[in-house]
């Protein structure tokens, strides 16, 4: 199984992570329009799984990324303890 190199200190040149279980999660700046209406993205990719198989991706504004982050926190924190969430409001969780 490949390591996520977690004692290794990221750097700014960090884009991914290498999960447990082989999947590189990439995340990066997207640029989507011309220079005169940009449009830019936090780009998660979620690559290919140990078989091959392809990953998937998404394209997130600045407020869904920051609310993805929160929960993923939260989550983590949640199972660090070994506690069940509690369900989400809507407010809490947009639906996708």
């Amino acid at each position: 199984m490949a390591t996520t190199d977690r004692d290794r200190p990221a750097t700014s040149g960090d884009s991914y992570v290498v999960t447990t279980c082989g999947r590189r999660i990439g995340v990066r700046r997207l640029e989507l329009a011309p220079a005169e209406r940009p449009i830019s993205r936090v780009a998660l990719d979620v690559g290919r799984d140990q078989g091959g198989e392809p990953g998937v991706w998404a394209a997130l504004t600045a407020d869904e990324a920051r609310d993805l982050a929160r929960l993923l926190l939260l989550h983590a924190a949640l199972a660090e303890r070994g506690t069940e969430p509690v369900e989400a409001t809507r407010e809490e969780a947009p639906s996708p």
